[in-house]
Formats: C-alpha cells, sequence, structure tokens
C-alpha cells in the first residue's frame, strides 16, 4: 500500500513538472528581444554564491537570537 504522503508529493511532483513544460515556451527568447550585456565574474559569484551565504546568515542569525528555547533551559 502506497503512503498518503507519498502519494500526495508525487501528485504535485508531476503537477509541477507539467506546468513547468507547458509554460517553458512563454519563457523562450523571442525574436527582437534585447537580454541585454551579460554578468561579469564578480557579478555572477555576488548574485549566485554570496548573497544567499549573506540571506542564510542573516536567517539563522535572527533564528538564534529569537531562539526561546535557550532562555528557558538555562532560567
Amino acid at each position: 500500500m502506497v503512503n498518503k504522503n507519498a502519494l500526495r508529493a508525487g501528485v504535485i511532483t508531476a503537477g509541477t513538472t507539467l506546468m513547468l513544460l507547458m509554460s517553458s515556451p512563454a519563457f523562450a527568447l523571442a525574436r527582437g528581444d534585447d537580454p541585454g550585456p551579460g554578468l561579469n565574474v564578480f557579478q555572477t559569484l555576488g548574485l549566485f554564491v554570496a548573497t544567499p551565504i549573506a540571506l542564510f546568515a542573516i536567517i539563522a542569525g535572527l533564528v538564534i537570537v529569537t531562539d526561546k528555547s535557550r532562555k528557558n533551559q538555562q532560567g
């Protein structure tokens, strides 16, 4: 017997994949579009490496600072 959660995850995955496949022509580059200049190496690293690491650090810091379970254990 299939687990309900596994079945639900499969249905959601299949639906999401189907929607992405159907919408992919909408993201295709049409004639006349100008994508503009590309990013250099530093901009690419900043956008795809430094920014996610910084966001992770900020969110983790906020979670640690606002964690109330540690305060309850010490008191």
